[in-house]
């Protein structure tokens, strides 16, 4: 990998990173007061509102229809993947 390919893995790695910090303090925030099942169905609302999001609402430009579905899948795995690590922390 070149040096500018390693930038860039960097880059988005750290990005992810940055964003999943972030959204876990938020989540934990917003969550905090309630139970654990309450945290969960909670957890659950925004997953299964954000993969509708991505499936009905998101529209990418200048890509065929191929790329499109593969970033939407990617995307809403992403948002599964992420959700569902986050733990109920009464903290």
């Amino acid at each position: 990998m070149t040096d500018q390919a390693n930038e860039l893995q960097a880059i988005n790695t750290a990005w992810q990173i940055a964003i999943q910090e972030i959204l876990r303090m938020v989540v934990r925030d917003v969550y905090k007061s309630g139970d654990e099942a309450s945290f969960h169905a909670h957890i659950k609302r925004i997953e299964e509102a954000a993969v509708d999001s991505i499936y009905t609402g998101l529209m990418l430009r200048g890509t065929d229809e191929w790329t499109e579905v593969l970033v939407k899948e990617k995307a809403s795995n992403f948002v599964t993947t992420l959700l569902t690590s986050f733990t109920y922390d009464k903290v």
